[in-house]
């Protein structure tokens, strides 16, 4: 049986990818030691998503910090004949968080790539090395070259070429504010591309923006529209940093990525680099979510506004994801934005039905 390994199995990205490639057919082997539960508290914790994915038939969950060379390298040895693929999800994704252990976000982010890098190397060099990666790699780039006009709502560029296509790869990612957990995903993201180009191996980078859906355990900390939503029906306060809520972000749904991971992995290349995200058809600013949440649930969201934005945060980031939609033709996009609302909002509140 084809076998796939999917780090970070029980997160937002890697349970879906978990339960996209079940559905395929193959073995999958999910690492996951529940890190977001340190990261973020009890908002974090992913037990509930292992949980449910112990029940497949064809899933095998190991516990392993991907930190530990050592413990990796043995289920590497199990199925080093039957690997197809890694799909590296496992992650400290906040940049808040990344300034208070910035060595434990740089082993987490780097180390722990560079060991499923080398271990791919020695035992399954044919197998393909898919890299969730971040936009944030860009650092605060996108804010220097990018002149703004300030709307009721959002921030939208001047340049009708951003406005109209988005950020491509080619933005420099030099001379910027990256924060310390970007500049750790800077690390790791150059290494994948290294190990295409220097070993000739097949690995894909996907810089994504807000990745979102109904699997994501969504903290203050990191997790946009799921968290926003979380407050929204559990009545919190949900607070805005800076750029008067008017930041843009695009957003993609969690099975809408797996699926471009599935175009690559079907015709993959070395090393090479991909924006991805919702691009220019789903995206939106603090204040259109807000507003298109209420109007969806008929609710009055409870907000509080500080005017200190996070550091190194994006004002207005819109993927332009036209490089891999030449590369790989056949990808679509399945959600819009309100049905990725729609999808998070019912989550939530059947988990409090259940309670």
């Amino acid at each position: 049986m084809k076998t796939i390994i999917i780090t970070g199995s029980s997160g937002l990205i890697g349970s879906e990818a978990t339960k996209f490639f079940l559905n395929k057919g193959y073995k999958v082997l999910g690492i996951d030691n529940n890190l977001r539960k340190y990261f973020f508290g009890s908002d974090g914790d992913t037990n509930w998503k292992k949980n449910e994915l112990k029940k497949y038939k064809n899933y095998d969950h190991f516990n392993i910090d991907i930190r530990n060379f050592k413990k990796l390298e043995k289920v590497f040895k199990k199925v080093k004949k039957s690997l197809k693929c890694i799909i590296h999800c496992a992650a400290q994704p906040s940049h808040d968080w990344a300034a208070k252990e910035p060595i434990t976000d740089f082993t987490v982010n780097a180390n722990g790539t560079l060991n499923l890098l080398e271990l791919n190397r020695i035992y399954c060099p044919k197998a393909v090395f898919i890299f969730t990666s971040t936009n944030k790699v860009y650092g605060d780039r996108p804010n220097k070259d990018i002149k703004l006009i300030e709307g009721k709502y959002r921030y939208t560029p001047k340049n009708k070429v951003y406005h109209r296509n988005g950020i491509n790869e080619k933005m420099s990612i030099d001379n910027s504010v990256h924060s310390v957990f970007g500049s750790s995903k800077v690390a790791a993201d150059i290494m994948v591309q290294e190990y295409g180009k220097y070993f000739k191996m097949n690995t894909g980078v996907f810089r994504g923006g807000c990745l979102t859906g109904p699997s994501h355990s969504g903290a203050e900390l990191h997790g946009f529209l799921s968290y926003l939503v979380k407050c929204l029906v559990n009545k919190k306060t949900y607070t805005i940093y800076g750029y008067k809520g008017k930041q843009v972000r695009d957003n993609i749904h969690s099975f809408d990525l797996i699926n471009m991971f599935w175009h690559y992995l079907k015709k993959p290349k070395q090393g090479e680099v991909y924006n991805v995200g919702g691009g220019t058809k789903i995206n939106c600013s603090i204040l259109e979510a807000i507003n298109i949440i209420q109007k969806i649930s008929n609710k009055k969201m409870k907000i509080k506004y500080s005017s200190k934005n996070r550091t190194g945060d994006h004002i207005w980031w819109v993927s332009d994801t036209s490089k891999f939609k030449k590369d790989f033709p056949n990808w679509k996009l399945k959600y819009n934005l309100k049905k990725i609302l729609i999808e998070i909002f019912n989550h939530y509140q059947n988990i409090n039905r259940n309670k």
